[in-house]
């Protein structure tokens, strides 16, 4: 076995700037562990937030490996190892250090890939798949509910229009102009999103909306959610966490005083992978990077407007 694999690494705090590819150590995988060679590891906004400057900087956790969830292929098998083995193609989350092109990983934290998605958009899969989930499950969305979804075409906004519309709700989700042919196309009526947005939601809902589901985490988003929906209880954000105690509504996710809904978003990934096999759902990839060109990728994920998952291949 080859004791090394190239990883992306933050080398200091700061901007995409600090981030570089390096050899690192790799050992044999132990008892309950595989070795994954992977196709494709997804880039998500907490990578570039968790080497951001700020208070936490602690330059003991420095270089600092990157990555949460990728998709691969097992190449060896640890001990006392029971459902894997060498070939077996799988998706790995929650991993730490997923940018690389091979990684330890516990056999618990994976699932097998569903064969009808590609590398890139299996490894985009559980973040904004789980995160749905959550946010779906908290607010208690149901067949009758007409849901108001901000932030639409991003990976997590479009994963909870595709799981709020198998749950027979009405999907109303805000974004951009260029991706409403999108929206549309998954059951949605898209919006724009921008100064008057609360009449325009008000004209396009089939009814009183009942659920709001920020993903974005802007004043208007937060503004027009406790408008429109009576019970703030069915009103969460994975994003607005600094209003979301003055405005008496849900806070999900990593943030001070948010619900991080472990349980929930664990039990989600088994549901995940059955319906993207069977093509309920899917995973929009906007672009991939390769390994030497993460900073690239973090800068437009930055931006914030990638249109669907970046991802990185090795």
């Amino acid at each position: 076995m080859n004791h090394t694999a190239r990883a992306v690494v933050a080398t200091a705090f700061g901007g995409p700037e600090v981030l570089q590819v390096l050899d690192v150590p790799l050992v044999e995988p132990g008892p309950g562990e595989v070795l994954v060679e992977v196709r494709a590891a997804a880039v998500n906004p907490w990578d570039w937030k968790s080497y951001a400057p700020g208070a936490h900087d602690d330059a003991s956790r420095l270089p600092l490996r990157l990555g949460l969830e990728v998709a691969g292929v097992v190449e060896a098998v640890g001990p006392s190892v029971r459902w894997l083995s060498p070939g077996d193609e799988v998706i790995a989350w929650r991993v730490h250090g997923g940018y690389t092109d091979r990684i330890v990983v516990p056999e618990q934290v994976t699932v097998r890939r569903p064969a009808g998605l590609s590398w890139a958009a299996a490894s985009g899969l559980m973040v904004t798949g789980t995160t749905a989930v959550h946010a779906l499950s908290a607010t208690h969305v149901r067949t009758d509910d007409v849901v108001l979804v901000h932030g639409g075409s991003g990976g997590v906004g479009r994963m909870v229009v595709q799981l709020a519309e198998l749950r027979g709700a009405a999907v109303v989700a805000t974004a951009s102009e260029h991706a409403h042919d999108d929206l549309r196309a998954l059951g949605a009526i898209p919006v724009e999103h921008g100064p008057g947005l609360l009449e325009r939601v008000r004209a396009a809902a089939p009814g009183p909306v009942t659920v709001a589901i920020d993903t974005v985490g802007t004043d208007e988003a937060l503004d027009v959610s406790v408008a429109l929906v009576a019970d703030r209880d069915r009103i969460a954000t994975i994003a607005g966490h600094a209003r979301a105690a003055e405005l008496g509504i849900r806070a999900l996710g990593g943030g001070p005083g948010a619900d991080p809904g472990t349980d929930v978003r664990e039990a989600a990934r088994a549901q995940l992978v059955e319906l993207a096999a069977d093509g309920a759902i899917d995973v929009q990839v906007a672009r991939t990077y390769a390994l030497d060109a993460a900073s690239d990728a973090h800068r437009e994920g930055r931006g914030g407007h990638p249109g669907g998952k970046l991802v990185l291949v090795p």
